[in-house]
């Protein structure tokens, strides 16, 4: 049994709250929700992300994205869209970065897609940018070829649990009790939710089932925008390729993993994420019409953009402190034991060609 202010996250005491409506809310609730409320980046919060740890991460996809550009016939109207963009970082070393390339500086147009008014706010002071654009829909972009780009996005998005129990499918969900306390609790799906999770064959023969609900509904609008204009999606997220059967959900609070009796013990002050299941993922993507590449460890991805040609290019103008810090973060970056394989890159596409750089 957990215990929370429910009415603080516009939460009911009517009816058992499924896990993914449960986390929403305490995430993105206006004003109190985590993401609504406070930075969660960097050493000072909850975690840190391969943006904030090292530019060279930057670099990489800025390069990647130059490297689209060409692969699509340098097109005069370019459009990349990061989604859940963070604190910006990224998105600043790729303004720094493209300063250095004319021709698609000229023709990329940047919009930065997040939902919290708080992040919005912080990327604006990190960005000193007036071409920059904040959307929250795609519907301002209408014309030339789309780039997606998303890093610790999809797992933010949270997910629905399900169990079998004599042969039915029951959903987990979290009811409130003497208006402070959470109960676990399960009911039965309704027919059209089990037909949708019986259409995945990623999803067969599993006893608990992980299912992105919400992630997908964000996916749809972005691969009918990427069938329109031609394009794609590139998702970089920590997660696993064969299907599990356990619960992924986990919690990070002053950069360290917490319990789940701790997780819900600090509601609101916790970030609460899950593993993204790949397999999933690019089952989902194919279904609607998008080609996708192998999908491959963050390490596969970085070494093949040149990451440490591009170190070794930097560390002659850098002092033996700098050479130090440079290889600890990437270390983290590639390490295998730690953002190296946990991490994975699928790209989602729309486009005649089939080969781009990070993936073959």
């Amino acid at each position: 049994m957990m215990k929370l202010n429910p009415r603080m996250f516009n939460i009911s005491s009517k009816k058992p709250i499924p896990v993914d409506e449960f986390i929403e809310k305490i995430l993105y609730e206006p004003k109190v929700g985590y993401y609504s409320s406070r930075n969660p980046f960097g050493k000072n919060g909850d975690f840190v992300t391969s943006p904030t740890i090292s530019n060279l991460f930057s670099e990489i996809i800025a390069i990647w994205l130059i490297s689209f550009w060409e692969k699509m016939e340098r097109p005069k109207r370019f459009n990349f869209i990061e989604l859940g963009p963070g604190d910006g970082s990224l998105t600043k070393v790729l303004l720094n970065t493209l300063k250095k390339f004319p021709e698609i500086n000229k023709a990329i147009r940047i919009y930065l897609y997040e939902r919290s008014e708080y992040l919005i706010r912080l990327q604006k002071k990190n960005i000193d940018n007036k071409n920059i654009k904040w959307i929250n829909n795609y519907n301002s972009i209408k014309d030339g070829p789309v780039i997606f780009f998303g890093n610790e996005f999809f797992d933010a998005m949270p997910i629905k649990q399900f169990t079998y129990k004599n042969n039915k499918l029951l959903e987990k969900c979290y009811s409130v009790k003497n208006k402070f306390s959470i109960n676990e609790t399960f009911v039965e799906c309704e027919n059209n939710e089990i037909a949708k999770i019986k259409s995945f064959k990623t999803l067969k023969n599993l006893k608990f089932i992980e299912y992105p609900k919400k992630g997908f509904l964000e996916l749809n609008p972005i691969m009918k925008k990427i069938s329109e204009l031609t394009g794609g999606i590139l998702l970089i997220d920590y997660g696993y390729l064969n299907s599990k059967n356990s619960n992924t959900i986990q919690a990070v609070m002053n950069n360290k993993k917490i319990s789940i009796s701790e997780m819900f013990n600090n509601i609101g002050k916790v970030d609460i994420t899950s593993l993204v299941n790949f397999s999933l993922l690019k089952e989902y993507f194919s279904k609607n019409n998008l080609k996708v590449k192998r999908i491959v460890f963050q390490r596969f991805f970085l070494e093949r953009m040149g990451i440490f040609e591009r170190a070794k290019i930097l560390e002659k103008k850098m002092s033996s402190e700098q050479k130090k810090y440079m290889t600890e973060t990437l270390n983290r970056l590639l390490g295998e034991k730690q953002m190296g394989k946990l991490f994975k890159v699928i790209f989602g596409f729309k486009y005649k060609k089939n080969k781009f750089l990070g993936f073959d």
